[in-house]
């Protein structure tokens, strides 16, 4: 197998339509002269082409994603919002995009944020290695939601492909940007909004239940019987003005229902954009605007930043950057606040491998074990697991090595049910 970047491409290279299953829907949305020149299809895949839908790319990866030897696909953030909410500064924040304000209103954009992580910097002083490699979020920014817009199934189809939302409200108060329902009311915004994605929801639940109600009335089933079942709790829910995503399903529901990609069930991160005024008071804010209606539910956080500032904040550098966070009082950057929430909504955490080829964070699922995570890095890993040498971060870093730290006694020998901690330092046994 050949690298591009950390990506992995099988030898002798891969047809874009051997990926797809002919005349699926899938190939039929990306241009022929995708299709047929594999340098742009490959390209596309890691820097999406407007020419190209990104719900087709999305779709590609995962096509592809079986013949890669790294996590292919990053944890996707579909950013949502009203216009002139902050929306789009909030995706340029997060993933140092550069868009003309024109192109920024329309379209859909797709950008990769670097998950920050200070302890890989101080590994990296251990071992020098020859490259560093952050986790990564991949952020997807829909224009403007405005209520037409929003029953486009055109617009919301790339949201369907993300593992959570990130709905930006907006709670600064400017004379010179108008609202575009009039007034400054967030809680009424987050409402209206999470009407549009249940009215979505509903239209979808409404056709698949008439449809499974007639292939009853041919023959009894029973997975019809109870897929029907969990239609009409879904849709009861959704009648009563309640996002799926705070209903409770077993495991075998929840592999039914996620088949379905329903928005409403995403799992919700508010976003307060606040005036700079403020800044100094973002852990109040929610009680002060009367927003506590928004905590508390399942599958959902609340958090604050001021949009503005962290504008300013990510053209610096990392140095000035920390000066004007500590002028401002503030203890993180919104960035890191906004992937710590996502990070806790999709129930994540992070573990490293270290040495001097590459020193690097990954991303799994909280409540992993040891053999599981090795599948992240490699499968052949996973399926010839031994054993893990497992060591906490901050005691590598203060025994200065790996030897010192074993001869401390704090490197354990893990089997493959270990649960895998956040800031573990792996190694892995392996025979592959």
């Amino acid at each position: 197998m050949r690298k591009n970047s950390h990506h992995v491409i099988p030898k002798g290279g891969v047809s874009p339509r051997n990926l797809l299953f002919r005349g699926s829907r899938e190939e039929k949305q990306i241009p022929r002269f995708a299709r047929d020149d594999k340098k742009y299809f490959f390209r596309s895949l890691f820097n999406p082409s407007p020419k190209i839908p990104v719900i087709a790319i999305g779709l590609l990866r995962k096509a592809l994603g079986a013949q890669v030897c790294y996590d292919f696909d990053p944890m996707q953030t579909g950013i949502i919002g009203l216009p002139q909410v902050g929306k789009t500064t909030l995706f340029k924040i997060l993933t140092r995009a550069r868009l003309d304000e024109k192109a920024a209103r329309a379209a859909t954009h797709v950008g990769v944020a670097r998950v920050p992580e200070p302890r890989l910097e101080q590994l990296a002083k251990l071992y020098n290695p020859k490259k560093i490699t952050y986790a990564t979020v991949e952020y997807v920014d829909v224009g403007g939601m405005v209520k037409d817009r929003a029953k486009d199934s055109a617009v919301l189809a790339p949201l369907r492909e993300v593992d959570a939302l990130a709905h930006v409200l907006r709670v600064f108060d400017d004379p010179a940007v108008a609202h575009s329902a009039g007034s400054i009311d967030p809680l009424r915004d987050a409402e209206v909004m999470d009407l549009e994605l249940m009215f979505s929801d509903l239209d979808q639940i409404t056709r698949r239940i008439e449809r499974v109600e007639k292939d009853l009335k041919k023959k009894k089933e029973p997975i019809l019987e109870q897929e029907l079942v969990l239609l009409n709790r879904c849709k009861a829910a959704i009648e009563s003005e309640k996002p799926l995503r705070e209903l409770e399903f077993n495991a075998e529901e929840r592999k039914t229902i996620n088949g379905y990609k329903f928005l409403s069930q995403r799992p919700m991160l508010y976003v307060l954009n606040l005036g700079d005024s403020e800044v100094a008071e973002l852990d109040t804010a929610v009680e002060r605007h009367k927003l506590t209606k928004l905590i508390g539910r399942p599958n959902t956080v609340v958090l604050s930043i001021c949009g503005r500032i962290e504008a300013e904040l990510a053209e610096l550098e990392p140095a000035e950057a920390a000066e004007m966070l500590a002028a401002y009082g503030l203890k993180s950057s919104g960035l890191d606040r906004i992937i710590q929430a996502t990070y806790q909504l999709l129930g994540l955490t992070s573990f490293f491998t270290a040495g001097e080829p590459e020193v690097r964070a990954w991303t799994i699922k909280r409540g992993m074990n040891a053999q599981k995570a090795a599948g992240a890095i490699h499968s052949d890993i996973e399926r010839g697991f031994i054993r893990a040498e497992v060591v906490r971060c901050e005691d590598l870093l203060a025994a200065g090595s790996l030897p010192i730290a074993r001869e401390r006694a704090q490197v354990r020998l893990e089997g493959k049910e270990y649960i895998v901690q956040e800031g573990d330092v792996i190694l892995f046994r392996h025979s592959g």
